[in-house]
């Protein structure tokens, strides 16, 4: 009966806008009292997260993508990408997809993207007469392409809980994140060939003024993806390299930061949302400890076993499930509340770990677009001002584009294994 009360006391908690850090520390440290196991042992598993060198990265990237989005390189993003690729059919289209993926990458968050430049490239959608419901979705969906690419925060989130290593979560993502950006970009060709929408000549005077002009913001992908994947840097090295340089260029080079009044504020919100992140990643290995000394992903394990007997129905009963947490809860905290019960689980079905990373990051970023809850739907219903209806309705395509992408990645273990095995 107690257990029954505690249980429906933190689901209304949860209702009522509770942070979920509250609701699973105390889901946490009531498992341990009931088991009359020292509650210190939460504590202690956030000592032994703070002896990780590679927690560092975390707000080194955060600060580092923070002064990216507070800065105007969206703009010299925008308009670099459209003069170099904008004479292309569908041309703006595949400036979008290339943009929102480096963007997601560097900031480490869907959300921001659509935020930071939606309110930019749907008005020149629009007056380049691509149909609004396409801009719409397309701007919406392609928020989650950055999130295999370095120096992508959940994939270092990701690599604390599991204990897979970061490097080869990062090189194992680069052939299904660009996967998901071909098969994006074909569909929108595709989609807009028939629209008799305007084309420019390439005009090499324009394209090199735009070079020009983000010339310091352009060398950051190719020095953290050769730094990272040429074994020159380790996360935790290319989190320094990153915030140093983009700290350099935005505040003393294109002083788009003002070292005395905004500087403060993005020092201030970037750690904010650190804190948030470490406070969940304790309180989460903490309840992950009482699960595991519980033996829960066994017993788990042992139900499903009784209705699941192969790998392939295993991934695709994951995949549903991990669209639907992806739908319900940020990144980070499904990461940390539902990895260290996976993870047993697909090793008993021969998942590698580092393919199983793969799986799981790609599964909750197209959980943010995914209906009828999915995070990035509302945040872009906000950022457009349109119904959420029509974001639903605008996206969907998309998501079975990126559906089938998902497929491809879970099923052909091979595209996310073989760079690894190629570069160890």
């Amino acid at each position: 009966m107690t257990t029954l009360f505690i249980v429906l006391a933190l689901i209304l908690l949860a209702l009522y806008g509770a942070p979920l850090f509250t609701i699973i520390s105390t889901i946490a440290i009531t498992a341990f009292y009931f088991t009359d196991v020292d509650s210190s042992v939460v504590i202690v598993e956030l000592y032994r997260l703070a002896q990780q060198p590679v927690l560092l990265a975390i707000p080194l990237f955060t600060f580092a993508g923070y002064l990216l989005a507070e800065s105007n390189a969206p703009q010299r993003l925008i308009r670099f990408s459209h003069a170099w690729v904008g004479w292309m059919p569908a041309g703006l289209s595949i400036v979008v997809i290339l943009t929102y993926a480096v963007f997601t990458a560097l900031t480490g968050a869907s959300g921001v993207t659509i935020i930071a430049l939606g309110g930019l490239l749907f008005p020149i959608l629009i007056k380049e007469k691509y149909p609004e419901k396409f801009s719409l979705g397309l701007l919406t969906a392609s928020g989650d392409l950055g999130m295999l690419f370095p120096p992508s925060l959940p994939i270092i989130v990701y690599g604390l809980v599991s204990g897979v290593s970061i490097y080869k979560l990062y090189i194992a993502g680069f052939i299904p994140g660009v996967i998901m950006i071909l098969m994006l970009s074909a569909y929108s060709i595709y989609t807009v060939k028939g629209q008799r929408l305007p084309t420019y000549p390439f005009n090499l005077k324009e394209a090199l003024a735009s070079t020009r002009e983000a010339i310091w913001e352009l060398p950051l992908p190719a020095i953290i993806l050769i730094g990272i994947y040429g074994g020159y840097f380790t996360p935790t090295e290319a989190a320094s390299v990153t915030a140093f340089y983009v700290f350099i260029v935005e505040v003393f080079i294109y002083r788009d930061i003002n070292i005395r009044k905004r500087l403060p504020r993005v020092m201030r919100d970037s750690m904010v949302l650190v804190g948030g992140i470490l406070v969940i990643l304790g309180a989460a290995l903490g309840m992950a400890n009482y699960m595991i000394d519980a033996q829960i992903p066994m017993v788990i394990l042992d139900f499903m076993k009784q209705f699941i007997e192969s790998k392939l129905l295993f991934l695709m009963t994951l995949n549903v499930f991990l669209l639907i947490v992806g739908a319900m809860l940020d990144i980070f905290s499904a990461i940390m509340v539902v990895v260290p019960l996976i993870i047993p689980i697909a090793a008993s079905f021969g998942v590698d770990p580092v393919h199983l990373g793969i799986i799981f990051l790609a599964n909750l970023g197209i959980g943010y677009l995914t209906p009828p809850v999915g995070l990035n739907l509302f945040i872009a219903s906000f950022r457009f001002n349109k119904p959420i209806m029509k974001l639903y309705s605008a996206s969907l395509p998309f998501l079975i584009i990126l559906l089938i992408a998902l497929v491809i990645i879970t099923y052909f273990p091979s595209l996310s294994l073989w760079l690894v095995h190629f570069l160890s």
